[in-house]
């Protein structure tokens, strides 16, 4: 059983929809952001290392803002999502600027971790029933060898954004295992409350109730493995795309269809919220006032 367990956080985004770097928005009453309260939580659950992916670009605001103050509460390590940060052997269009997708994010940080781990995105809050749940998963996992991966699962309308699109991976689920994800990313809901995915043509209405991934994922990590070999597909056949990106939920749909993995989806009742627009930040800051308020934080989270 593992001692030590480790949260990823995926704060390489460059926001193209939110119009900056929204990861480093204050969100709280003394300037927390949203990735503040998913570190405050982790850390209570449990977890005892923090791993961030960030770009280079930002890399001494991140720290100042956001590392330095962790830094006598957690051990904190920082690995860097660049566009050429990719196995050696592949070339990529030289016009090509986005990163390469989740996937790839998670693969940078595989010389930082060498335990079970949790990857959550930056800019989502996700909740501590859900930090909790995740720690005592994988609290249970053998390290090496296990794998048996988790998954918080979310009802899509609880998971959508009055102010446009998002992504989420779409769950079915049997037993309380995870059959298949599908990675929609044209999800929309109009002024009478219907839910339609953009994703192909036709457009089709999608039901409430429905389980999504908000990529908040428990591995062990044997998936590295998988991610090199999955990683190097792609570009095999999308180094030239100047726009293709390679997402966690394809990846680990595509091992549960080749039986090389099972997931679990934990139960828990945590409220999810997140801020794909910037027309979404309000919410979140009235979401976070609230729950200061009914005193589940603090008014200062790290005094």
């Amino acid at each position: 059983m593992s001692e030590k367990i480790t949260l990823l956080v995926l704060a390489a985004g460059m926001g193209s929809r939110y119009g900056g770097l929204k990861q480093l928005d204050h969100i709280g009453p003394a300037g927390e952001t949203i990735m503040d309260y998913s570190v405050y939580d982790a850390i209570n659950a449990g977890f005892d290392k923090i791993v961030f992916v960030i770009r280079q670009s930002f890399e001494q605001q991140f720290r100042e803002q956001f590392v330095n103050q962790l830094n006598d509460r957690v051990e904190v390590e920082v690995a860097y999502q660049e566009i050429d940060n990719i196995p050696a052997h592949i070339t990529r269009h030289p016009d090509r600027q986005k990163p390469w997708g989740t996937a790839h994010a998670v693969w940078c940080a595989r010389d930082c971790i060498d335990e079970p781990f949790a990857m959550i995105n930056a800019d989502d809050f996700y909740g501590r029933e859900a930090f909790d749940a995740m720690a005592r998963f994988l609290k249970g996992k053998y390290p090496a060898s296990d794998n048996v991966y988790g998954m918080c699962g979310y009802r899509l309308e609880n998971t959508l954004s009055e102010h446009g699109s998002v992504s989420r991976g779409v769950c079915s689920i049997e037993d309380g295992y995870l059959q298949n994800v599908e990675e929609h990313t044209h999800i929309t809901i109009d002024g009478e409350g219907v839910i339609k995915s953009r994703e192909k043509d036709p457009v089709m209405v999608m039901v409430p109730t429905t389980p999504v991934s908000m990529n908040f994922w428990g591995f062990t990590p044997g998936i590295f493995t998988f991610l090199d070999v999955k990683l190097q597909q792609f570009l095999a056949e999308k180094s030239n795309d100047l726009k293709a990106e390679v997402y966690i939920p394809v990846v680990v749909d595509e091992l549960i269809k080749e039986k090389l993995v099972a997931v679990q989806v934990l139960e828990c009742q945590a409220r999810w919220f997140g801020i794909t627009h910037r027309a979404d930040k309000q919410l979140a800051v009235d979401n976070i006032n609230q729950l200061v308020k009914n005193s589940v934080y603090p008014a200062e989270l790290w005094s």
